[in-house]
């Protein structure tokens, strides 16, 4: 096998510019804000005021978020693969972050003009999909144009998630936006910023056409190395989605654990979730940019995707022993600290487990709909498991036994690139 293919791309790669990593960075900002900020708030509030009973509330919110999730999963390999066949002269990423970005904008002002929890699912699921196609494009950015850089960049993605949740929270509470507001502002958002990014990130041109259709010629007879033989990176897609489970357990019923698990009077909840996510936000970013330079440096990115879920698996004792709020507000900083370390380091092992440089889109949105797979599933059980004891402790035991099993399965992932050269002089 070519050094070309076991690098996961082309060798023509450089260092990109500082300012690469501020528009990939705002890029994924807008991608996270308007995803998470309606799962965190707004599709709760939503639920919760068209249900009679909270647990209703609760179950409705899962229904929602997962029938969306499953939309952007299904649809985002789809939009990766003809990503990887795009050839026009605009890019071959950059259509799709545009195109991606409008149909998130409608969807989200949709569900904002949506009543009743069909139609509020209905809408969702437009903004998903919308949300699923752009990251593919961006997402693909990492392998296309970065080499010793995919650490940082993969927790630039991960810190902006995040991020974006304080952005879109912070500014709905303290801003006593309405509901319709609230979307109205995260569609121009996603439309503006999300626009934008797409026109300022680099995509280079495709070659003349004589130069595409002899590559296509060529295409026809040359053997395929397909990702998903190599045992490894299917484990890490395993291993991605049963963490992101655990991570959805401890996040996605937060505001229902703050209102009737801790009894949080419905007048502080908004702004005691405001204070978890600012937390939590806090811990992501600093533990995602410090743990994936670190393993830009070292190379070894396994051992740091198994601690880091073993970290975020803690998070849930600490609820268990003491469920009052303070302890959760100890559990939200920890959490972050994993999950930010583990989404960062575990998509650059996926970048060093890439085999195939033409199907770098496919591959890599197979790994975002791994986490997304989970972050969808997790609400729909996570309700269950509420429904099941009229309470919250199994929701906080499973996350921490998920996030166990995650940590346990990366261990059998076996990176071919066992190092990574440091910089002269280093």
């Amino acid at each position: 096998m070519s050094d070309h293919l076991r690098r996961g791309g082309s060798a023509a790669r450089v260092r990109v510019p500082g300012m690469w990593m501020v528009w990939f960075t705002l890029a994924w900002l807008a991608i996270w804000t308007v995803q998470l900020t309606p799962v965190q708030l707004l599709l709760p509030l939503q639920l919760d005021t068209q249900s009679g009973h909270w647990i209703d509330g609760v179950v409705w919110s899962g229904l929602v978020l997962s029938v969306g999730g499953l939309a952007g999963i299904v649809v985002a390999p789809l939009a990766g693969r003809f990503s990887d066949r795009t050839r026009s002269r605009f890019g071959r990423r950059r259509p799709w972050a545009i195109g991606g970005s409008v149909l998130a904008a409608i969807g989200l002002l949709l569900t904002g003009t949506a009543d009743g929890p069909v139609l509020v699912g209905a809408a969702w699921v437009v903004t998903s999909v919308g949300v699923s196609v752009a990251s593919a494009a961006l997402t693909a950015l990492i392998a296309d144009q970065l080499d010793d850089q995919r650490g940082a960049a993969s927790a630039a993605a991960s810190s902006a998630q995040a991020v974006g949740i304080v952005v879109g929270v912070g500014a709905i509470v303290l801003l006593g936006l309405s509901t319709g507001a609230s979307y109205a502002v995260l569609a121009g958002f996603i439309l503006v910023v999300g626009t934008a990014t797409a026109v300022l990130l680099p995509d280079p041109r495709p070659p003349h056409q004589a130069v595409i259709a002899l590559r296509e010629r060529r295409e026809l007879t040359r053997a395929r190395i397909s990702s998903l033989v190599d045992p490894s990176f299917t484990r890490l897609l395993v291993s991605r989605f049963i963490v992101n489970v655990g991570n959805a357990f401890g996040t996605s019923l937060l505001l229902f654990f703050l209102l009737y698990g801790i009894m949080i009077p419905a007048a502080e909840a908004e702004d005691r979730l405001l204070v978890l996510i600012v937390i939590y936000t806090v811990f992501v970013v600093l533990a995602s940019i410090v743990v994936g330079m670190i393993t830009d440096r070292s190379g070894d990115r396994r051992m740091w995707t198994v601690v880091s879920a073993l970290v975020q698996a803690a998070s849930g004792v600490i609820i268990l022993i003491s469920p009052n709020f303070t302890a959760t507000a100890v559990a939200a900083g920890v959490m972050g600290a994993g999950y930010g370390a583990y989404m960062a380091v575990s998509l650059a092992l996926a970048t060093d487990l890439l085999l195939d440089p033409d199907d770098h889109a496919r591959d890599l949105s197979l790994v975002n709909s791994a986490a997304n797979l989970g972050q969808l599933i997790g609400p729909l059980l996570g309700a269950g498991l509420v429904a099941l004891v009229g309470g919250f402790w199994l929701l906080f035991l499973a996350a921490t036994l998920v996030s166990i099993l995650g940590a346990g399965l990366t261990l059998t992932v076996h990176p071919r690139r066992a190092s990574i050269a440091a910089p002269a002089g280093q």
